[in-house]
């Protein structure tokens, strides 16, 4: 999920953020709620914002639906641009794009 970091905040943008799907998969609407729940601000059709002081949890969570083998690895890691510092808490859930 492309993502980027500004002031302590990360931001996973919007078109590769998961879609809640009524009929959809149990997994990804799971994931769906599972992610915004820990989100600080979700608007919709915008990027999502996790605090700092969330981060470790988000890295669980992530490393939970990467290891399950239900999603695609793209869709459970988050992908910094080359310029970015990766936060020490994240980088088992992230890579550089």
């Amino acid at each position: 999920m492309k993502s980027y970091l500004e002031d302590n905040i990360i931001y996973i943008t919007k078109n590769d953020l998961p879609e809640y799907k009524k009929n959809g998969s149990i997994v990804r609407n799971n994931y769906f709620w599972a992610l915004k729940s820990i989100c600080g601000y979700s608007p919709m059709g915008g990027d999502w914002e996790f605090e700092q002081e969330i981060w470790i949890a988000l890295s669980r969570m992530l490393l939970f639906f990467t290891n399950s083998g239900y999603l695609g690895y793209s869709e459970t890691i988050l992908e910094f641009s080359e310029d970015t510092l990766i936060p020490d808490v994240l980088r088992s859930v992230s890579t550089k794009i």
